[in-house]
């Protein structure tokens, strides 16, 4: 997994930039699919950070968002980001508790059987 670090209009120290690679990379905890993640900062007035996670067999993944500091808005559109990936492994995981198609029909043949014999 590659996790890239951009700056427009300005410059970030290497704090900042340890903190948000070493944040970024906490994204794998929730869907361990991601290839790479691309963390672009403009810096004028205020703070924008946008994130685009690319992800196997899905479209990638995009969350941004504005603030005073680098930091608070590097932390605001993480926050946008795991939301998003948590919402779309929920989709893929099958949390349904009825009994699978296949074992039904299996079930039903059974039942025809013995009311036969």
């Amino acid at each position: 997994m590659q996790v890239t670090f951009t700056c427009r209009h300005g410059s970030a120290d290497a704090e900042s930039q340890a903190y948000i690679t070493r944040k970024a990379e906490k994204l794998l905890t929730f869907f361990e699919r991601v290839t790479q993640i691309d963390v672009t900062a403009d810096i004028e007035k205020q703070c924008r950070v946008e994130i685009l996670v690319d992800a196997e067999h899905k479209h990638n993944f995009v969350s941004h968002h504005e603030a005073d500091g680098l930091v608070p808005a590097f932390d605001q559109a993480l926050h946008k980001m795991e939301q998003q990936i948590r919402k779309y492994k929920e989709k893929l995981q099958d949390h349904r508790r009825d009994v699978p198609m296949n074992e039904l029909a299996g079930d039903g043949s059974a039942a025809e059987a013995a009311e036969q014999d």
